[in-house]
């Protein structure tokens, strides 16, 4: 154990009141009291999982104003507490099994346990896709950039292209290679897929789950897509999204393939090779069909302004998303809520510990937003809402952090940094880490796509650096074996799942660390007269300069 952990113990032994009492007013620590309650709180049944358009979601944003409130912030969007975020909840019903006919034999997966399917599209109540030619496009990539088009010389109009999650160099041990080798793109990213297939003009749009390019199991891929789903609302309904859009086994995929003469595991092997050319699963047709139950809704970003006391026009950013999954596949026992405590009760009840550390240290020079955002569950949709409309302008927001599913797991020595290297603001962590003995590191599992997973990705979409960083793996009790087994069973067990549920006996230190370090970045920020921006280089910084210069 290095010495420099007996600085974090003592950083760590401090209240909230006995740090007010006791240090300067910017080492105000964050509360874990108030985290724990606002954590038990939020991932209660009596939040029924906090799905988007629910009772949950009522409860969630009355919760969160009523918190806000009480700490003296003010309501964030033109005095109201509240930015409406237009969506529409579609649930299917009456879904077909989706089969393939026409090769050596007909091949059929069950909707849930071997395929989940759902549309983008808002206004339509019945759903065919009816023979329709299967094409297998690889890993469904158009690069320019890159000199890669997996739909090259191709027309899928009317057809189901087939598609492998992931990049096609995702299993390159290092970070070279046609697209970053290890670490995945925007490309691998399944909705990325989505997109590309819909500009294709595809009919359906299928991707073959696999685990380990995927990160994670079936079980996630069920939980997920099954029951109500939210999507982005728009003036035409989203008609230029594929009609069909979801998952298939691997298993059957295999089937699929091999019923047209094809091995799977060769297939999927040339897709990874430039110039792999797409293949036409010849003869054979995709059909399924499903009813969609649709709602038209505004869910809510809650939004939360601290003002600052010289350039209260210049704007720092600290983001969670508050929703979950609601009520999802049931488990053994027959629990059906997906509470989602770890994902992102947490991150939640962080936003409003680190107000009421602000508040308790007196105001910055910059504003401070509290931004809890609605639909990252379905794809990012309030903090991309926000990213399109922005309450205060990018140009006049300096940075900040985004806290998703903060780790329960304990201390650690490390903290792991999602997109380190890219922007200016990880010299901010790193000065904050040094006065705890601690240190920012790689990801481990860069193949797993974090960056692209979270909230931030829409802000930097739009040029705004945002920070973000999980619980490191190189615990202070067990070390990286213990860290590693603690994300894993997390992953297979509670992800997504009915059991991610709060629990009396997690370990608290490693939360209590990572507070301190979002509020002193932030803090930081919040004093400071920099405009951090990405590094050079970097696919962001040619947005944030035009931003800038255009203030």
């Amino acid at each position: 154990m290095r010495t420099s952990l007996a600085a974090i113990a003592a950083i760590l032994a401090l209240s909230a009141s006995a740090a007010a009492n006791a240090a300067p007013a910017k080492s105000v620590q964050p509360s874990v009291d108030t985290m724990k309650r606002l954590v038990q709180t939020l991932s209660s049944d009596a939040f029924e999982g906090r799905a988007p358009g629910t009772a949950g979601e009522e409860k969630t944003l009355a919760l969160l104003a009523a918190e806000f409130g009480k700490l003296g912030l003010k309501p964030g969007n033109k005095g109201s507490w509240f930015q409406d975020v237009p969506l529409v909840e579609i649930t299917a019903k009456n879904v077909s099994a989706l089969s393939f006919t026409g090769g050596k034999t007909p091949v059929t997966a069950a909707y849930g346990p071997e395929m989940v399917i759902g549309t983008y599209r808002t206004t339509e109540k019945h759903i065919e896709v009816k023979d329709s030619p299967v094409v297998f496009v690889g890993y469904g990539i158009n690069a320019p950039e890159k000199g890669w088009n997996d739909y090259a010389g191709l027309d899928v109009k009317g057809k189901t292209v087939v598609i492998l999650v992931n990049d096609p160099d995702y299993e390159t041990q290092g970070l070279t290679g046609p697209f970053n080798g290890r670490a995945m793109t925007y490309y691998g990213r399944w909705t990325y897929k989505y997109e590309e297939a819909a500009r294709q003009g595809a009919a359906a749009a299928i991707i073959v789950h696999d685990t380990v390019p995927a990160a994670y199991g079936w079980n996630v891929v069920q939980s997920s897509w099954t029951g109500a789903q939210h999507v982005a609302d728009s003036a035409d309904g989203n008609a230029g999204q594929s009609q069909a859009i979801g998952w298939v086994t691997k298993d059957k995929a295999a089937a699929l393939f091999a019923s047209a003469g094809l091995d799977l595991d060769a297939q999927m092997a040339a897709a990874k090779k430039p110039g792999f050319k797409a293949v036409a699963l010849t003869g054979v047709t995709a059909n399924v069909s499903f009813d969609n139950d649709l709602r038209k809704h505004s869910s809510k970003n809650v939004v939360a302004l601290l003002p600052g006391k010289t350039r209260p026009d210049e704007y720092v950013l600290y983001s969670a998303h508050w929703d979950h999954l609601g009520h999802c596949q049931a488990a053994p026992d027959g629990d059906d809520i997906c509470n989602g405590a770890v994902d992102n009760a947490t991150g939640t009840a962080a936003l409003v510990a680190l107000a009421q550390a602000n508040v308790k240290a007196g105001p910055t020079d910059r504003s401070q937003v509290f931004l809890a955002v609605t639909g990252e569950e379905s794809g990012l949709l309030g903090s991309d809402y926000y990213g399109k409309n922005p309450v205060y302008p990018f140009s006049k927001t300096v940075g900040g952090v985004n806290m998703d599913a903060l780790s329960v797991a304990g201390l650690a020595k490390n903290v792991v940094v999602i997109g380190k290297g890219k922007s200016q603001l990880d010299a901010y962590l790193d000065r904050a880490l040094a006065a705890q003995g601690r240190v920012a590191t790689l990801e481990p599992t860069p193949e797993k796509g974090y960056y692209y997973r979270s909230d931030h990705f829409s802000f930097a979409k739009h040029g705004l650096p945002m920070l973000y960083f999980e619980g490191g793996e190189d615990l202070v009790k067990g070390g990286t074996a213990a860290g590693m087994a603690a994300a894993e069973d997390y992953t297979e067990h509670r992800y997504h799942g009915p059991k991610d549920e709060y629990d009396p006996n997690w370990d608290w230190t490693g939360i209590s660390a990572d507070l301190k370090l979002y509020y002193d970045v932030g803090r930081a920020l919040a004093t400071t007269t920099d405009w951090p921006n990405w590094v050079e280089g970097d696919e962001f910084r040619t947005i944030r300069d035009k931003d800038r210069a255009g203030k």
